[in-house]
């Protein structure tokens, strides 16, 4: 295996809380701190810390990432995110350990960042490919396809300081991405943009990772963190959970965070939900080979399961699934129509009803479902636990989901892959094409 071009060993940083970063001393200043440092230590003595003041955004933190990777990292607020990538992009001196990179490294964290706000844009692209190392022949090559990703050619002569946060943004990342740097550090600027702007960042993205260069890309959507990356980091409390498959990471990141789960069991049928006439006993989630899952594909079906005992005999009863997206919405709700039981009295027994949701239906997202058995004349609702369960839904960039070769979040409760035909004539007449046949439930 090649040499990593990042290797991160027992990293650790810490702030001290009620301490704000000094702004940036002129040189004049700090050659007199520099002479005047050691008597005037001597003067004021050592002010101790106590341990309440000491704060770690990162603690013993070891990883390595080789050339091609593209690594997402996922974590609550606070999880030290941001402050590994400011170690990264040394733009942040690490409190013990060390950090070893091999190549160029170009960083886009914040917006207001990397540029000289009296410096028009031209003259920025000029500076900063000089502190990547590149000579002005490659920067002047590269030039005008910069300025073309960031549509901004009538205003690269201006001073960037005039310029809106879309503007210098689109800039920003035109630079981090175009001037060839071995290894591209992005943090959640992206949402900033226009929805045209994330397309053709993202695009740019895996252009990048397919020439060989390697990108770390920090995102609170889970969608983008599985579709862009194979591989994910996840901390917490400035700590390495975990390191592996990007859609292992996100299924273990929503369950520690997000409170989801694919199945919940109750094991006392005492303290079960219900009354006397059924009471649940367990509600799943899984996948078309019949395993419990919380992380799905988009094209594979999914089953909602629910095991509930029938205590006394003689109802009619509906047992049914609410699904709610990430907003707490309805998604749809969905009714045992079985002919075997519909309306039809049910003996007491142990029961078992599945709902089969198909492929390439649900929209991508985190998704609730809340389970429920009722009687429908007169209605009774006998159980509803909602928000029980829950499972993510991803997608894809391979093309062959409803998502095809659109690399953006798309909107909406579903994502159906509909049945597509286009006509053709020379001569322009409208000639309507026949209706598909129906197809069988």
């Amino acid at each position: 295996m090649s040499l990593p071009v990042i290797r991160v060993e027992n990293l650790s940083k810490q702030y001290i809380i009620g301490v704000s970063d000094q702004r940036q001393r002129t040189i004049r200043e700090a050659i007199v701190d520099a002479l005047s440092g050691p008597f005037r230590q001597l003067r004021q003595g050592r002010k101790d810390v106590s341990e309440e003041e000491i704060l770690w955004a990162l603690k013993d933190i070891n990883f390595e990432i080789h050339a091609g990777d593209i690594v997402g990292l996922i974590g609550h607020n606070g999880a030290g995110k941001s402050t590994l990538l400011k170690l990264l992009a040394r733009i942040t001196e690490p409190t013990t350990g060390r950090i070893e990179i091999r190549g160029r490294v170009a960083s886009l964290l914040e917006v207001g960042t990397g540029f000289h706000p009296e410096l028009t844009g031209r003259e920025n692209v000029l500076l900063n490919g000089v502190i990547l190392g590149m000579s002005r022949r490659e920067i002047l090559r590269k030039f005008d396809e910069m300025v073309e990703f960031a549509e901004i050619e009538r205003f690269i002569d201006t001073p960037v300081k005039r310029y809106s946060s879309g503007m210098y943004l689109r800039l920003a990342f035109a630079v981090a991405a175009h001037l060839e740097p071995e290894i591209l550090i992005i943090d959640e600027v992206l949402a900033v943009g226009d929805a045209s702007f994330q397309k053709k960042c993202l695009a740019k993205i895996q252009d990048v990772a397919q020439e060989g260069r390697t990108v770390l890309f920090v995102s609170h959507s889970m969608e983008s963190v599985t579709r862009l990356c194979p591989r994910a980091i996840l901390l917490s409390q400035g700590r390495i959970l975990a390191d592996g498959p990007a859609l292992e990471l996100v299924s273990a990141y929503l369950q520690a965070n997000v409170g989801i789960t694919p199945e919940v069991e109750w094991k006392d049928p005492r303290t079960a939900p219900g009354n006397d006439v059924t009471r649940l006993r367990a509600v799943r989630i899984r996948d078309d080979r019949g395993a419990t899952s919380d992380t799905l594909d988009i094209r594979r079906p999914v089953a909602l399961e629910m095991e509930y005992d029938v205590l006394e005999s003689g109802h009619v009863l509906a047992p049914n699934f609410h699904v709610f997206d990430e907003e707490g919405k309805h998604v749809f709700i969905t009714l045992d129509l079985d002919p075997e039981w519909r309306r039809k009295p049910r003996p007491a027994g142990h029961y078992v009803s599945t709902a089969w949701i198909p492929g390439n239906f649900l929209a991508e997202g985190r998704l609730t479902v809340g389970a429920a058995v009722s009687t429908l004349d007169p209605i009774v609702t006998h159980f509803y636990e909602r928000d029980v369960v829950g499972f993510q839904v991803v997608d894809s960039l391979e093309g062959d989901s409803s998502r095809g070769d659109y690399p953006l979040a798309i909107p909406g409760a579903v994502r159906p892959l509909l049945q597509w035909e286009t006509s053709y004539t020379s001569n322009g007449r409208y000639s309507p094409l026949p209706s598909p046949e129906p197809v069988a439930p």
